[in-house]
This record gives structure tokens, C-alpha cells and sequence, in this order.
């Protein structure tokens, strides 16, 4: 026997061999729904091949949604810059230096109609990573819709809307936790009757993973948030049934294969417990359906081609694991945003992964391994054990602002961080196999002129635009946010008279505050 003590990334020990499991297997399509949400998974349809895009301005966004539809892209998903998800239109002196520069600038539904130039709404899927703002761009989405004729009641897609885990791990928040959940619950109630094909919220471990978290921890903090939206959806008095099939997870995928693949097991039948213990009856309201990115921080600016080995790693457990939608990142993402060839390899991955592996023939082929059953389980009680102790505290939001869950990620990341240092674990091409000469020539750059043109747009925009309807639209605004009433109509009733994101984002500022 061996003396040396192995682990997963969360501290599970591995045993050296495993000759029994404690798990009853349900069939697939059946709660708690641990083998996969539908009963023929894959053979019955692939999971959404999604890649993410969105830089400099919404004409060269437009140009690679265009290439990437030609690809075989099934499913949009929205990169926006940090103005945009901050609440600054493109001329705000906050914005200097960052327009353009990690997604997409949006400054008003005049840039989201260029943005989709040519593409039908209701013929896709849109995924929008936008958090604080994501009120504002799902109603300028919607009013896009409107005006080409589409049906609002059957265009689909997602909008990420997940601010606990900005204030938990990323840091694009605006308003303090109650207003901003406030705004997460209009749009809930909203969606519902208005949209009701649209995910109105992308509960998302995949940026507390990032910030350092083990996988246990992105496991049960995300879920612990998703608890923190149903219990605020409860107290406005929606109907859990309606509201939870609308509801959407989107998860990391790191580099330890069979602890990823445990995690999203793990993940289905913890949130089918949790939601049914909250009043779900309905089988659509118990299922967890999530999207999952290949993990971004495990890219490396050395050796970069290395990456699509990682990548590759990553998306297959992903698919073992059960996803519904899947981003695989591009090879040189540790250097810039990926260029069209990283961003094609990427896209191929995936469809050698549907194709070509097999993998897809059966529903949850790794059912029954004793190390993955017994890896499910020993993850599905680490991560309760944080959700317990949340629940003590109160729940998501009292925990973060408390500090808690922050301190938590914090430290795994400098842990995980001492042992990349020390070399107790190998990162292939940083700390072992190294070179001196290494690297890629051609890597993506963004024009620092982006700010210049979305200026000029603004300043033609608010010449042409009608004032006195911009403004009315902005007092009626002001007005509901003092009050109690929902505050999307009003939002898209400002975005249709074009009313800048920032200004919508102002209004909401002066009345909530900045948190």
C-alpha cells in the first residue's frame, strides 16, 4: 500500500482503490435527478455548443457572432465590457481605459440593435453575462425583440442577473444587497408573466471558483445563493412551481476530472432536495439545468497551446458530468481575448467531444464507478456542512456580509496558491517542464480609439433621441423606485425612448445608493 495521502482539490482523500458503493442509483430523468436531468440525455439532444464573445464595439462584436453562428455555434453568450456591467455609459470619466476592453460597450439600445444586426432573436438562444445592469440590457433585448417583430413570449435565453456571488467574488455590484435583490425579483415576476421562455437567472459558482474557491466550496456557496433567490422569490409571493423551471445554474470546470464530474452529480440532487423542501412539486421546478465554462484560471500564459489539452480535459468531464450548454475557453485567453482561430479550435473541442468520442451513446456512463459514486457523496456532504453553516447565519446575504464566505475563498486561493509555490502540485509548464522560449505571436488587441467612437455615437444619440420622453421615461422611473411597484416596465419604457444605461443606472443610484 502506498504511504503517500492523495487528495481532490477540496482535501477529499482518494483512497487507493474502491470496492464498494454506499449509493442507490435512481434512473436518469428521475429526482433527485442525479444521473441527468432528462432520461435519454445526450442521445436525445446535445447540450447548447455556446461560446462566448463580445469585445471593442457592437459592429466587430456583430462580425464574430456572425463567424461563430457559420461555425456551428448553436447559442450566443454576451461578453460585456466593465462600464457596461457597472453601470457607466462609454464618456463617463469611470470608463477611461476600460471601453471595449473585456467584452462588448453598450450604452443603449441603439448599440444592442447593431450588436444583432442580422440575426433573428427568436431563431436563437442569447446568453448575457450581466449582473448589476442586468435589468437594462434583458429590456433592451426584449425591446429589440419587439422591433423585429418577434413574439417576446417565445425568445429564449439567459441573463446571469446573479449579484450575491459579485459581492461574494467578482466585484461588478452597484446597489446595496436588498435593492439589488429587489431588482433580481421584479425581473422573476416580470419574466414570468411577460417572458416566459427566458432564464431569468444564471446562479453562478464559475466566478467564486475563479476568486480561489475549492470545488466544494463553489458547490455550496452557489447553491447556498440559489437558496438566498428562492426564499426572496417566496416572500414577494411568486409560486416556486413557475418561477424555479426558469432558474439556471452555470458552473466552472476545473482540471481534477473526476471531482468535477462527482460536483455536477452532486449538484442536481442537493438542489432537487432543496428546492422540494422549499414547496417545489413540480419535476421542471426540482431540476437543476446548468451551463458550465472550462475554467479560465487554470489557463496558462506559459506553453499557451497546453491549454487546449486542459481544455479539452475540462469539457469532457463537463459532458460526463451531465451540462446542459457548455464554453470552452480559447488557448490564448491567459494573454488576451481569444483570437478566431483560438475560438474555432475551442468550438471544434466540443464538436470532436459530440461527435467523435462516443462519450454521448449512453446516459451517465460513470454511474455505478465506486470512486465516482463514492466521490458524489463525500462532495454532497462537504458542501452541505457549508450550507448548514449558512443557514445558521441567516443565509447567503448575511454571510457575505459578514465576511464569511469571502474569507472562505480567500483562503483556498492563497493555499492553493503556497502549493503551486512549493510544487506540491504540478501546473504543467509553470512550476514543472518548464522552457525558456515559449509563447504565441498572434494575440488579440483592442483599439484604445473604442472610447472616441462610443462617445461620438452618445453625443448623435442624445441629439436626435427625444428629450421630453427620455425624460418623462427616467421621472416615471424614478417614481417606482421609491415606490414598491415592478420596476422592469418602467426600464424598458426608458430604454424604447433611448435612454442611455448609464442614465437608467443613475436614476437607480440616486434612489438606492451605492453600496
Amino acid at each position: 500500500m502506498s504511504e503517500k495521502k492523495f487528495t481532490t482539490t477540496s482535501g477529499i482523500e482518494i483512497k487507493e482503490v474502491y470496492t464498494e458503493a454506499k449509493t442507490t442509483i435512481e434512473a436518469p430523468g428521475e429526482f433527485p435527478y442525479t444521473r441527468g436531468i432528462q432520461k435519454d440525455m445526450y442521445r436525445g439532444r446535445l447540450w447548447t455548443m455556446r461560446q462566448y464573445a463580445g469585445f471593442s464595439t457592437a459592429e466587430e462584436s456583430n462580425k464574430r457572432y456572425h463567424y461563430l453562428l457559420k461555425q456551428g455555434t448553436m447559442g450566443l453568450s454576451v461578453a460585456f465590457d466593465l462600464p457596461t456591467q457597472i453601470g457607466y455609459d462609454s464618456d463617463h470619466e469611470m470608463a477611461e481605459g476600460e471601453v471595449g476592453k473585456v467584452g462588448v460597450a453598450i450604452d443603449s439600445l441603439k448599440d444592442i440593435e447593431i450588436l444583432f444586426d442580422g440575426i433573428e432573436l427568436q431563431k436563437i438562444t442569447t446568453s448575457m453575462t450581466i449582473n448589476a445592469t442586468a435589468s437594462i440590457l434583458l429590456a433592451m433585448y426584449i425591446a429589440l425583440a419587439k422591433k423585429q417583430g418577434a413574439d417576446i413570449r417565445q425568445i429564449s435565453g439567459t441573463i446571469q442577473n446573479d449579484i450575491l456571488k459579485e459581492y461574494a467574488a467578482r466585484g461588478t455590484y452597484i446597489y446595496p444587497p436588498k435593492s439589488s435583490m429587489r431588482i433580481i425579483t421584479d425581473i422573476f415576476e416580470y419574466c414570468s408573466k411577460e417572458v416566459p421562455k427566458w432564464n431569468t437567472i444564471s446562479i453562478s459558482g464559475y466566478h467564486i471558483r475563479e476568486a480561489g474557491s475549492t470545488a466544494v466550496q463553489e458547490l455550496a456557496f452557489t447553491l447556498a445563493n440559489g437558496k438566498a433567490y428562492l426564499n426572496a422569490a417566496l416572500e414577494k409571493g411568486l409560486d416556486i412551481n413557475v418561477f424555479a423551471k426558469r432558474l439556471s445554474f452555470f458552473f466552472n470546470c476545473h482540471n481534477n476530472f473526476f471531482e468535477e464530474i462527482a460536483k455536477f452529480r452532486a449538484a442536481r440532487r442537493m438542489w432537487a432536495s432543496i428546492t422540494k423542501k422549499l414547496g417545489a412539486t413540480d419535476e421542471k421546478a426540482q431540476m437543476l439545468r446548468f451551463h458550465t465554462q472550462t475554467g479560465g484560471s487554470t489557463l496558462t500564459a506559459q506553453q499557451p497551446l497546453n491549454n487546449v489539452i486542459r481544455v479539452t480535459n475540462q469539457a469532457m468531464a463537463a459532458v460526463l458530468g451531465g451540462t446542459q450548454s457548455l464554453h470552452t475557453n480559447g488557448y490564448d485567453e491567459a494573454l488576451s481575448l481569444p483570437t478566431e482561430a483560438a475560438a474555432k479550435i475551442a468550438l471544434r473541442t466540443q464538436q470532436v467531444i459530440a461527435f467523435e468520442s462516443g462519450v454521448t451513446d449512453t446516459v451517465d456512463p460513470l454511474a455505478g464507478s465506486y470512486f465516482v459514486e463514492t466521490l458524489t457523496d463525500e462532495i454532497e456532504a462537504a458542501a452541505q456542512l457549508y450550507i448548514d453553516k449558512i443557514d445558521v447565519m441567516g443565509g447567503s446575504v448575511q454571510a457575505i456580509e459578514n465576511g464569511y464566505i469571502q474569507n472562505e475563498i480567500a483562503k483556498a486561493a492563497y493555499e492553493y496558491q503556497v502549493e503551486i509555490e512549493n510544487a506540491s502540485r504540478i501546473i504543467v509548464g509553470v512550476n514543472k517542464f518548464t522552457q525558456e522560449k515559449e509563447g504565441i505571436n498572434d494575440v488579440f488587441t483592442i483599439d484604445e480609439s473604442i472610447r472616441t467612437i462610443q462617445t461620438e455615437k452618445l453625443q448623435q444619440l442624445k441629439a436626435e433621441r427625444d428629450a421630453e420622453a427620455v425624460a418623462k421615461a427616467l421621472h416615471d422611473l424614478t417614481v417606482a423606485a421609491k415606490g414598491t411597484a415592478n420596476l422592469m416596465p418602467f426600464i424598458l419604457a426608458a430604454v424604447e425612448v433611448y435612454a442611455t444605461l448609464g442614465e437608467i443606472a443613475d436614476i437607480l443610484r440616486d434612489v438606492f445608493g451605492e453600496y
